[in-house]
């Protein structure tokens, strides 16, 4: 383990299950839009082999139920029709299994402050709080990881790994290709950070490095 892994080592968090998520939401405004669907992966860790996995059974995926359903563009790039919003889970349900399933296990998105503020905002609304788990943000790390890679978006990332997305836009697939993103960056990153403070401070570090 390097200086810079043994001083960011104490988080609370779990360093053997990692989590990555996506949301799809009625748009683009974390202040005024709304939480419609939540999607995520475990990753599995082993230090000692210094492997990550795919854990495909351990996964969760909910639409919540939408008093107002968004607007019909919004409906066509995600695919959550009117229907499905009406009649998903209650909120306050999803996000208690979604809590429980989480447990203390760090979150990983690409673009994570959105998911974040949609997720957090959710979660102040329905259950009174937030949750507390470490947040990592997939894209500066890739950056960090092939500095002289110039992509700034998932499907640059996604086309420069040939990484392939079943339906875009959709919360269950492009958290199945962002998982595979974290993989693929992963045996650059691991030497760089390897545990989840040096993973999230090098992720902070990194979204203020200039790219062009």
């Amino acid at each position: 383990m390097s200086w810079f892994d043994r001083f960011f080592s104490s988080t609370g968090a779990d360093e053997n299950r990692w989590i990555v998520l996506d949301v799809e939401t009625s748009g683009l405004d974390p202040y005024r839009d709304r939480l419609l669907a939540i999607a995520a992966l475990a990753i599995q860790v082993d230090h000692a082999k210094q492997k990550i996995t795919l854990d495909l059974s351990d996964s969760f995926e909910a639409v919540l139920r939408q008093d107002e359903v968004s607007d019909k563009d919004n409906i066509l790039l995600h695919g959550i029709g009117a229907h499905a919003q009406r009649s998903g889970q209650d909120p306050v349900l999803v996000l208690s299994q979604f809590r429980d399933w989480v447990g203390n296990s760090p979150l990983f998105a690409f673009h994570a402050a959105f998911d974040e503020a949609m997720i957090q905002r959710a979660y102040q609304y329905f259950i009174g709080k937030k949750i507390k788990n470490l947040w990592i943000d997939i894209e500066p790390l890739a950056a960090a990881s092939y500095p002289q890679i110039k992509a700034r978006t998932l499907d640059q990332w996604m086309a420069h790994f040939g990484i392939q997305c079943a339906v875009r836009h959709q919360a269950a697939a492009d958290t199945f290709a962002t998982a595979e993103l974290l993989m693929q960056i992963w045996p650059q990153l691991r030497p760089l950070a390897s545990n989840c403070r040096a993973l999230s401070h090098l992720a902070k570090q990194s979204r203020w490095i200039p790219r062009t």
